[in-house]
């Protein structure tokens, strides 16, 4: 497969960690002795992620100390967000830096692990067809460190549709690949739900269903049990 383009979200406040995110960005707290930057980065590159770009904001500078340390690498490039664009104008942003027209994007505080790799593998198979964009689900009994009565979306013949109280409950896994060709005509800041709303009515955003549990590492709460 030709080269593979990663942006890992990294400019929150990370507020739900509550007092741990004061001095620490939350990409940098540590989790089975790795932070969960490292693992994001460690993952994606066993399956040939090899252009990675981080944005970020809160804490920036740790940030970029922590790369400069532990991957002395060109192929992780920071990009620095002086105001906060999004989860959309953030990934948007990201193609002045790319030539590829396809990118994959992660939330950091998602733990993957080796159950996860089969779902990954499978869900990157046609990371350079993708057309508009495609998202990984997961089942509400399949998906740790979250837990909330409505749905995010419904999955019906892998085409993504808004959640309705009928539907199986169906959460966002935090991994998503979509086309640069989606963010004609968006502002500079915005957030990724408003692409997805247009996307659905359109019936043009797709998804797959993870067979493997996911760790989120949303709040402090999940964060002190682990």
């Amino acid at each position: 497969m030709s080269q593979i383009s990663l942006l890992i979200l990294c400019a929150g406040f990370g507020k739900r960690m509550l007092d741990l995110t004061i001095d620490t960005p939350k990409p940098l707290l540590m989790i089975q002795n790795k932070s969960l930057l490292s693992n994001s980065i460690d993952f994606f590159k066993s399956f040939g992620c090899n252009e990675i770009f981080i944005n970020t904001h809160y804490q920036h500078k740790q940030i970029e100390k922590y790369i400069n340390k532990y991957y002395d690498n060109k192929n992780i490039s920071i990009i620095y967000e002086p105001e906060i664009l999004g989860t959309g104008g953030a990934v948007k942003n990201i193609f002045k830096y790319t030539k590829n027209k396809n990118l994959c994007v992660t939330n950091v505080d998602i733990f993957w692990q080796n159950q996860n790799r089969p779902d990954i593998a499978n869900f990157l198979e046609d990371y350079n067809k993708i057309n508009y964009c495609k998202i990984l689900l997961s089942k509400k009994n399949k998906f740790m460190g979250l837990s909330k009565s409505q749905g995010d979306f419904s999955l019906q013949n892998n085409t993504v549709k808004n959640w309705v109280k009928e539907n199986d409950i169906l959460y966002y896994s935090g991994f998503q690949i979509l086309s640069k060709k989606i963010f004609e005509n968006t502002p500079e800041k915005f957030a990724m739900n408003d692409v997805w709303d247009k996307l659905i009515y359109n019936n043009n955003l797709t998804g797959n269903l993870m067979n493997s549990k996911i760790l989120h590492v949303g709040d402090k709460n999940t964060f002190d049990k682990l």
